[in-house]
């Protein structure tokens, strides 16, 4: 992604950002997962952190829409 990325959504933990990430890849967009702690550590102790989902700006707005459509998340 060589375009500028914005944070679509702010997960809760690990498991949380992988469902997030699973809905915006079957929309076909892009994302990525952005955190101040290590991987390793959200492996051990879902929950711990935050977790944002970004995406590239042009694709924010879709990403948002997805995310929204499925508030049950």
């Amino acid at each position: 992604m060589n375009e500028k990325l914005v944070s679509v959504y702010t997960a809760r933990g690990e498991m949380e950002a992988q469902i997030i990430l699973g809905l915006l890849e079957t929309g076909g967009i892009r994302s990525l997962l952005q955190s101040s702690a290590a991987r390793s550590v959200h492996a051990l102790m879902d929950g711990v952190g935050e977790i944002k989902i970004m995406v590239a700006a042009s694709d924010a707005e879709e990403a948002r829409k997805i995310i929204e459509a499925k508030a049950d998340v």
